[in-house]
């Protein structure tokens, strides 16, 4: 009797494939993530508890977590610019639209101390907006300087971009554990752990004679999932290599 694979476990397997591939791209982010901030001893965090918001700053691109763009000031200098996705990359400003008023963001800065902005307002402009720094802003009045957070809108779109400000209105000794941890160390390992589950559960529904098959594919794709855990590669590169799969799901 010839062996003949259903359509409904070819629909599986390729939608298995689609999901290892953007759990790759997670996997790999986490992982070189970890590998970048442990040799980037200097690095500064933004934290925004209400949001869950805890990731160390970049100057290198977004493709690595929360970066600081090249018009910026540094804190207490002037304005501050932040840049973070909210889908894929780990997804660092998911939630940034859920700021409401009296939630506190704030940067722990080497050499500057720890800076507390109040958040002030939101808005959602187009992705053609121009967006300017207020140079009207004081560098000696920290009671007149901005932080800008800004991403992109609605989730998964670049149609538009969403704007957080928040007003700068406190300093103090900068918190040394805050600089040292690193809540997301082990995200690689859950992302793959979390496939193999539910790689197992759903071989475990298909259809018998067709279960090895879709096993087989689940533990390929572990494997790699793996592999990026333990050798990752530049984050950059990685986003690069997988825009053309973004852009023919409509992710960004």
């Amino acid at each position: 009797m010839d062996f003949k694979i259903r359509p409904y476990t070819i629909i599986v397997i390729i939608a298995f494939l689609i999901i290892g591939l953007y759990a790759l791209t997670e996997v790999n982010y986490f992982s070189y993530k970890n590998v970048a901030e442990a040799k980037e001893v200097n690095a500064s965090v933004v934290i925004i508890p209400s949001i869950g918001v805890f990731e160390k700053i970049n100057n290198v691109s977004i493709s690595q977590g929360v970066y600081i763009d090249g018009m910026s000031n540094i804190p207490t200098k002037g304005d501050v610019v932040l840049f973070g996705h909210r889908t894929l990359q780990g997804s660092s400003f998911l939630r940034l639209d859920a700021l409401k008023e009296g939630d506190v963001i704030t940067l722990e800065w080497p050499g500057i101390g720890e800076v507390n902005y109040t958040y002030k307002s939101t808005q959602i402009v187009p992705a053609t907006y121009d967006f300017a720094l207020n140079e009207s802003h004081e560098t000696g009045d920290i009671h007149n300087q901005d932080i800008y957070l800004i991403t992109c809108n609605p989730i998964g779109s670049t149609a538009e971009r969403l704007i957080v400000t928040g007003q700068l209105n406190s300093t103090s000794l900068i918190n040394e554990t805050a600089l040292d941890e690193n809540p997301h160390a082990s995200w690689a390992w859950l992302i793959t752990l979390g496939f193999l589950v539910l790689g197992l559960i759903v071989s475990f529904l298909t259809p018998k004679e067709e279960r090895n098959v879709v096993l087989a594919v689940v533990i390929i794709i572990t494997i790699i999932l793996a592999y990026f855990c333990i050798f990752p590669v530049s984050s950059q590169i990685w986003a690069d290599q997988l825009g053309w799969l973004n852009s023919l799901m409509g992710v960004s």
